[in-house]
């Protein structure tokens, strides 16, 4: 798991977070949008998160980011019997799974621009609760590297056949019968086509509240935000001693 911050060019007050997740066998992905990042409501976040997974949890991994090492969830995973690790510091390649998902499934969904209202909150909850998760782990194929050899300088990889999330945690022979036949039943009353028409049509909808809050028509969410830089003046100091 790992927090995608969307700040724009400010880290200034409270905005949008994404707490974003993803299992590693079968790389499904969850994500979930709070405001700011306290300790409580990443916690509140996780726990949402794991109410709409249809397989058990075995442990949490995270970075060293302190709105995850905190007493509140190593407490959690204490009664859950979870297994809690975190990445080695400076460390990024650590987190490689979840990373790759913080670019496909959060970046490229709602860009670089800065979310900061309750209005916006909402709409980016309403993908990750509904269309964004379906289209992403019922229909968006992923690879997984099967091996890697290092021949003279250079190194060849070789990957699996490409699979859907959902196909993947049907064949993981990890999940119940009766949980297959629900994400079967779930999986067959999905419309790809009309999913990504949703998604497109709440995108367009969350671009138009931003760009009502801004003052403008015009928005590129996927421009990265330049910080703002302050240029401080050193004023000259008067002669000091006698005059000559």
């Amino acid at each position: 798991m790992d927090l995608v911050v969307h700040c724009g060019s400010s880290t200034l007050g409270e905005y949008v977070n994404t707490l974003s997740t993803t299992e590693v066998s079968s790389g499904w992905w969850e994500g979930e949008a709070v405001m700011g990042k306290s300790q409580e409501y990443v916690f509140w976040a996780l726990k949402e998160i794991r109410k709409r997974t249809s397989f058990n949890w075995k442990g949490v991994d995270s970075d060293n980011g302190l709105e995850f090492i905190n007493q509140i969830l190593y407490k959690y995973c204490q009664r859950e019997k979870l297994e809690f690790t975190r990445s080695r510091p400076n460390r990024k390649n650590d987190n490689a799974y979840i990373e790759q998902k913080n670019w496909t499934h959060v970046r490229r969904v709602f860009g670089y621009l800065r979310y900061d209202t309750l209005e916006e909150l909402r709409i980016m909850n309403e993908l990750y609760h509904n269309e964004l998760r379906l289209y992403k782990n019922f229909f968006q194929p992923v690879m997984k590297l099967a091996s890697k050899e290092r021949i003279g300088g250079k190194i060849k990889r070789k990957y699996d056949v490409p699979e859907t999330p959902y196909q993947r945690l049907m064949e993981s022979g990890q999940i119940q019968e009766e949980v297959k036949k629900e994400l079967k039943d779930i999986y067959l009353s999905l419309n790809p086509a009309q999913l990504k028409r949703n998604i497109d049509a709440k995108l367009a909808e969350l671009y138009q509240v931003y760009g009502e809050k801004k003052g403008t028509q015009q928005v590129d969410p996927y421009k990265k935000l330049v910080p703002h830089t302050v240029t401080f003046y050193m004023m000259q100091q008067p002669p000091v001693g006698l005059p000559t």
